[in-house]
């Protein structure tokens, strides 16, 4: 028997999951108890602990998560064949969860080298954005970054640049098709000389809204840009708007002053309709980005204490282990920010199924949690009402991966926010204004979501993955940590952190949670770059309402 081979997760859950595939017959050990298996399980699925009749509860992370809908055997797979999802229901009761919070003396006095802004913020990095009011500058946002791709941190030619202007020379003198599939190539790096080495990028935001679709979806829209704009890791911004559109420039305006009263950042908005020809306005528009960046380079990173970071946390293309491994870890992260004074920014609703109450518990007051409630159900009926229930957000990855049910992968989702009280409650696209663990309201879409973290005021977004996916954000860093160690081993260009090592036990989870912190500061001081960034895995989706989990 091996007592690794399973991984019982609450003393009272009636489900165990598989640290690896378990073999027909094959006798595991769970605490004092001893199940066989009944067929082939494969790794991070769960197994059943008992015999279960139709209509049994599963319990798993101490909640519900399922029921079955034939019966079930001990030692057998749970699967979407035998289970569907289902929840209990929640409620403000008053009751407000005590916390113990972790020791965090030896980071109090801890320090990493930001941007400091006037405003009091800090930046983890020091960008300038160019983006469209409307999707109809689009094309135009691609015109200037095709200007200013030699001082983006794109120097030379990528390597993709490179392999096919091999190919077209080898085609040009004669080689064959079939030689060309297996044409020999070396990646030459060009570089050159950075005109502004204190800005980090030029990042170029396209995005397909503005205009069109409601009136609050352009509101949304122009408290989004704000919430980029305003950002600590934002230098200055360049606006592209065409002028009609339902995203008006006053309204953009108007956001930035109610988020930043005092904001004074270099902000250039061309209205191509004033100007008359596109050619005028870009040609003026390169003019003011390149003098917005001489001013933004000119800003220096200085000590500061590792309460002014703001951690978002979000997940994506999760599996079986990122409930026991990735999620968990950062929920320690995630506990010690908030312990020495910092924010942390949880989202994702449409995987908070069946953890609501233990939500709502940690809520520090009344007008927290009946917020909270609110935004959930209006958001869940408007799903319902167009047929996509939050039962429906599981991916065909995650059920492949052991995370059948909705209510499964959000009792797992959610421990990446930690234990500490929840101190607001956020609409989108709000943005943070208190210490400690704020829920934002954001669909369950990883790139959606963390578009909106970043928004809200995230300068650091960790960010777990099961399968591997390659997510980032064009202004502040995302460190991608892996639930599994295949993965960050077969994913290594995408993965920053491999927290699978806690399967085998390898390493212990306060061991991996001190690694882990120090990557966090490394990466806020510009010691360490994350693997998207060094990507310019630039991800921006705007969230329309409705249309997603």
């Amino acid at each position: 028997m091996n007592t690794r081979a399973v991984l019982l997760i609450h003393k009272n859950d009636n489900v165990a999951v598989a640290l690896r595939s378990l073999a027909a017959g094959e006798r595991v050990k769970i605490g004092e108890k001893s199940v066989i298996i009944n067929k082939d399980i494969p790794a991070k699925h769960s197994i059943a602990l008992q015999d279960m009749p139709v209509a049994s509860p599963v319990i798993m992370h101490g909640i519900l998560v399922g029921e079955t809908t034939c019966p079930v055997k001990s030692g057998e797979r749970l699967g979407t064949h035998n289970l569907v999802h289902k929840t209990t229901g929640f409620s403000y009761r008053g009751v407000v969860q005590q916390w113990t919070p972790p020791d965090v003396s030896a980071l109090r006095e801890i320090t990493f080298r930001g941007y400091m802004r006037k405003n009091g913020s800090v930046g983890t990095a020091n960008n300038w954005i160019v983006a469209p009011l409307v999707f109809c500058e689009n094309e135009n946002i691609l015109k200037l970054k095709k200007a200013f791709e030699a001082i983006n941190g794109l120097h030379g030619r990528s390597r993709y640049r490179q392999l096919a202007d091999q190919l077209s020379h080898a085609w040009s003198s004669g080689t064959s098709e079939e030689e060309l599939k297996s044409l020999d190539f070396t990646y030459i790096a060009e570089s050159t000389r950075l005109l502004f080495p204190n800005v980090d990028g030029i990042k170029f935001l396209t995005h397909e809204s503005g205009c069109g679709g409601t009136r609050k979806d352009a509101h949304d829209l122009c408290a989004l840009l704000a919430g980029y704009i305003t950002h600590p890791n934002t230098a200055g911004a360049t606006i592209l708007s065409l002028g009609c559109q339902n995203a008006q420039i006053q309204d953009l305006q108007e956001v930035i002053h109610a988020r930043d009263p005092q904001f004074d950042k270099p902000l250039y908005i061309l209205d191509q309709q004033q100007y008359g020809s596109g050619e005028s306005m870009l040609d003026d528009a390169v003019r003011r980005t390149f003098a917005g960046l001489v001013e933004a380079n000119k800003a220096e990173r200085q000590s500061v204490l590792v309460n002014k970071l703001v951690i978002g946390v979000e997940c994506g293309g999760s599996d079986g282990f990122s409930g026991i491994t990735a999620n968990p870890l950062m929920g320690r992260i995630a506990d010690r920010i908030a312990a020495i004074g910092g924010s942390v920014i949880l989202g994702e609703f449409p995987e908070f199924g069946g953890a609501e109450q233990s939500l709502i518990d940690r809520c520090v007051d009344k007008e927290a949690a009946e917020r909270f409630i609110k935004l959930y159900r209006d958001y869940e009926t408007r799903a319902n009402s167009v047929g996509a229930g939050f039962d429906m957000n599981p991916s065909p990855g995650n059920i492949r991966e052991g995370l059948i049910t909705d209510a499964m992968k959000s009792a797992g989702a959610v421990t990446k926010g930690g234990t500490s009280p929840v101190t607001d409650v956020l609409d989108y696209p709000g943005y943070v204004t208190k210490a400690g663990l704020n829920l934002l309201l954001t669909p369950g879409n990883d790139v959606e979501s963390t578009t909106a973290l970043v928004a809200a005021g995230a300068n650091l977004v960790l960010f777990s993955t099961g399968l591997g996916t390659p997510t980032g954000n064009p202004i502040v860093p995302v460190i991608k940590i892996a639930s599994n160690t295949q993965t960050a081993r077969r994913m290594t260009d995408i993965i920053d952190f491999d927290a699978g090592v806690l399967i085998d036990g390898e390493k212990s989870m306060e061991a991996l949670t001190d690694e882990l912190i120090l990557m966090l500061i490394k990466t806020a001081g510009g010691e360490y770059t994350p693997k998207a960034v060094l990507n310019h895995q630039d991800d921006f989706i705007p969230w329309k309402r409705d249309v997603s989990l």
